[in-house]
């Protein structure tokens, strides 16, 4: 598949390198932090997730957009158009309330490593397969792939603010254009 096209390596291999680079900076991040800030509250509306609770979103939200990316990459439609994204991450939060950060920064690297092979299998017509993504709609591979570590670069901005000012943040309503009212 993807190594038999080398005209699909520049674009695929700058894919590669964000997700990896951005994984590795992700575990920097939540490596770096102090002990307390784990049960610090990051947002003041929905579950009122953690800082915990955000990492644990990223690795059932990689799972399971890896999940629907390969199924978009192999000729599917990507996520149900019915699915409730925030009942879903709701759901797929609350196991790991307890959870050791130690275990969600292993579950990230492998999700993110997943995530990662899956890029360098596809060829370059692959990232224009469209398929439904549950936040952002109808979008192409490509930008699925692309939205997956700039998803991860909103909620650590949140985090930061959350850990600098000792406060729960606001959840920016990000909706895109395409589903707003």
């Amino acid at each position: 598949m993807g190594l038999n096209d080398p005209t699909a390596r520049p674009e695929i291999d700058h894919l590669i390198r964000r997700l990896t680079s951005d994984g590795e900076k992700t575990i920097d991040f939540f490596r770096g932090l102090p002990p307390e800030a784990w049960e610090l509250q990051v947002y003041t509306t929905g579950g009122q997730w953690t800082v915990r609770m955000v990492l644990a979103h990223f690795v059932f939200a990689e799972r399971a957009l890896k999940r629907l990316m390969a199924d978009v990459a192999a000729g599917g439609k990507g996520a149900p158009r019915d699915l409730d994204i925030d009942r879903f991450n709701e759901a797929e939060a609350a196991p790991f309330r307890t959870t050791p950060p130690s275990e969600l920064l292993d579950g990230f690297r492998e999700a993110r490593a997943a995530t990662v092979r899956l890029a360098a299998g596809l060829d370059l017509p692959d990232l224009s397969r469209p398929g439904y993504h549950p936040w952002f709609g109808d979008v192409e591979l490509g930008e699925m792939l692309r939205l997956v570590y700039r998803h991860n670069m909103i909620h650590l901005r949140d985090i930061r603010v959350a850990v600098d000012t000792g406060a729960p943040v606001a959840h920016r309503d990000l909706t895109p254009p395409s589903k707003a009212p």
